[in-house]
């Protein structure tokens, strides 16, 4: 039996389970997430995006993750992966609804509810925070995208027939992935693509750092300004910071 067959076929029982514990399993995080965060020395990655500093008709940093993570799309809303997307934000706090374009990735929780959901442990999180997915372990699942709150996980359908960036792997078909804040960079101390395009067009909406290090531009930034994280209210502890949000 082909082995990614045999994988589904031995997991769809746990595969279930994990997917019909997502919603409970958030509500266990946000009790564990009361707690008080004991201070680390340890390596912590995090993003700030400043939504001041960030024009609404500007897409340099998803052409930059598509092209830096050969990510391909065709226009197909329903099959396209988005690393990174921005869309349109509503208010409807008052009578004149507010709406603020929002760049949207994976939001690199330090409790990950996508990989408490995977049934084969495909999904992980990094030593320093970031939520990766082996894509030679993923059997496609899509648990983890059932239990992502903030629909940050995509499915992968089909590979892209090119490679802009031959320093990094054809994407594969047949599996889940989100942002993985551009990992391969980070560990040659470089910047993630969507930070350097964003610095590229002189908005410098982007900040990515050690959010464990007092003295870090994002640590600033977080202490400086009001900011806000999406769904803090369910315990995942998300480490993508908005200001202006």
């Amino acid at each position: 039996m082909h082995r990614r067959r045999f994988l589904k076929a031995s997991a769809v029982l746990s595969a279930g389970a994990a997917g019909a514990y997502a919603l409970p399993l958030l509500t266990s995080f946000k009790s564990s997430a009361e707690t008080t965060r004991a201070p680390s020395t340890k390596l912590r990655w995090g993003m700030v995006i400043d939504l001041t500093r960030c024009p609404d008709n500007c897409t340099a940093c998803v052409d930059a993750c598509k092209k830096e993570n050969n990510v391909n799309t065709s226009g197909d809303k329903l099959r396209d992966i988005h690393r990174i997307r921005k869309v349109t934000l509503e208010s409807t706090l008052s009578a004149a609804p507010a709406r603020k374009s929002v760049p949207l990735l994976c939001n690199h929780c330090d409790n990950p509810p996508c990989a408490v959901a995977c049934p084969i442990k495909a999904t992980t999180k990094r030593e320093d925070g970031i939520v990766i997915v082996d894509p030679h372990r993923c059997m496609g699942c899509r648990y983890c995208m059932i239990a992502c709150p903030y629909n940050a996980r995509h499915f992968n359908f089909r590979e892209n027939p090119e490679q802009p960036n031959p320093a990094y792997p054809k994407r594969q078909h047949g599996v889940a992935e989100s942002c993985n804040l551009c990992a391969h960079l980070l560990d040659q101390g470089k910047r993630p693509a969507c930070v350097d395009a964003c610095a590229n067009v002189n908005a410098q909406a982007l900040t990515v750092g050690d959010l464990n290090d007092p003295n870090s531009e994002i640590s600033t930034l977080i202490r400086n300004h009001p900011v806000k994280r999406l769904r803090e209210d369910l315990g995942t502890e998300p480490k993508v910071f908005y200001i202006g949000l």
